[in-house]
């Protein structure tokens, strides 16, 4: 028998449906797969499941909202109560408590709305001229055409044909080559985008005072600031949004991921008060959205979260957490087994001296599930993830490197 219909995204089509791993159930930070393996989610599924899987409040909210109503637009003339509720919710945790939600689906459908929306004011403040975004090396943004345009992981480019014009990369960690690209196209550049802790491209944390120097630059030419919070948002670095633990104040913020736990698909835009000035006024009709923008039992499913997240204290578990991966990276590094590590909070990366895919499979064989990116291993657990479960991440990925030379 061939592959079965489901195709995979990031893997190999050529990969036979029989060889993946088939995850059936999960409690908590544990997965259980067909054949009666469970595994630590090291990773939250992909960077997402701040409140752990399964939780019974999330299937209860959702539920109740289905039976009431359960999917309605949210195009002029329609609104909803839980879309209203999840964007103010959103809204008054975040730096721009006096800004506006755009609600979509996924991380990269709300990057290409960020790119629009930071062209759209350009267009609409400064003239025709004004569309480069500056995008940072290891930065990753999403796979639309926007976000794939706009993402500094050079094989993620490639194969698509022509991308969107007007992006110019710069690295990811030297704000003089930022200040000469503005230098060089300052009248013309839109915006800046920029995770606050770049994730998918190996867990990178800013360098001192980066972000704010971004800011400034920003400020000075004109340019929007665009934080992508995919990863960061909703308590993964210890505060609300990577925006507040660098102490910066962007004028758009996409997120997605943390806001449902992933239990729904739910992502979108923050957008400042000096953005919705330049769209608020009367006449103006915004001609960019998406079917499930505000849809209301994905709504309610990111009200249940945002209160599960708040009512627990889990922004400020992810303090205890990232300190007890520290302490076990480091441990791991003071023995020589990794060559180092680095991270923000809840989200941390090993750095080996090797490629880091086979220790990856060591551990996975071993009940650990972690990300290899390079020769990094990323690990990004649930925020209820326990001490003793962290240790045994920390003490797997020991023994693993320890068999995988």
């Amino acid at each position: 028998m061939g592959n079965h219909a489901l195709l995979h995204p990031f893997a190999p089509p050529a990969k036979p449906e029989s060889e993946m791993i088939n995850i059936v159930r999960a409690e908590g930070s544990t997965l259980y797969d067909d054949q009666g393996n469970s595994y630590i989610d090291g990773l939250a599924s992909l960077w997402y499941c701040q409140i752990g899987h399964s939780r019974p409040e999330m299937a209860d909210a959702v539920d109740a909202q289905m039976r009431e109503l359960a999917a309605y637009n949210t195009f002029d003339p329609f609104t909803n109560p839980p879309a209203a509720r999840a964007a103010e919710m959103v809204a008054e945790r975040s730096p721009l408590t006096d800004g506006r939600v755009f609600f979509g689906c996924t991380g990269s459908d709300a990057v290409d709305t960020a790119l629009k929306l930071a062209r759209l004011h350009a267009q609409r403040t400064s003239g025709a001229e004004r569309q480069v975004v500056i995008r940072r090396t290891n930065g990753y943004h999403g796979t639309n055409f926007g976000g794939t345009s706009a993402q500094g992981i050079a094989p993620n480019r490639e194969g698509w044909g022509d991308l969107v014009p007007h992006f110019i990369e710069v690295p990811n960690d030297d704000i003089e080559v930022m200040a000469t690209a503005f230098a060089e196209h300052g009248e013309r550049v839109a915006a800046v985008i920029a995770e606050p802790v770049q994730g998918a491209g190996g867990v990178f944390p800013p360098p001192e005072g980066y972000l704010a120097g971004v800011r400034r630059l920003c400020d000075q030419h004109g340019a929007l600031m665009i934080l992508d919070e995919v990863i960061c948002g909703f308590g993964r670095t210890g505060e609300w949004f990577g925006a507040q633990t660098f102490g910066v104040t962007p004028d758009m913020m996409t997120f997605a991921k943390g806001v449902t736990s992933g239990y729904l698909p739910l992502s979108g835009v923050i957008v400042s008060r000096r953005v919705c000035e330049s769209i608020e006024e009367p006449g103006f009709l915004l001609r960019t959205g998406y079917t499930y923008s505000g849809h209301p039992t994905v709504a309610a499913a990111a009200v249940k979260n945002l209160e599960i997240i708040t009512d627990e204290g889990l922004v400020d578990r992810a303090h205890h957490v990232g300190a007890r991966l520290t302490e076990g990276l480091a441990a791991l590094a003071a023995d020589g087994l990794i060559a180092s590590h680095r991270g923000e909070g809840a989200v941390q990366a090993a750095v080996l001296d090797r490629p880091s895919m086979d220790v990856r499979n060591d551990m996975l064989r071993r009940g650990v599930i972690v990300r290899p990116i390079n020769d990094v291993l990323a690990l990004c657990p649930p925020l209820v993830i326990t001490d003793d479960e962290i240790g045994r991440i920390i003490d797997t990925m020991a023994e693993s490197l320890r068999t995988v030379t």
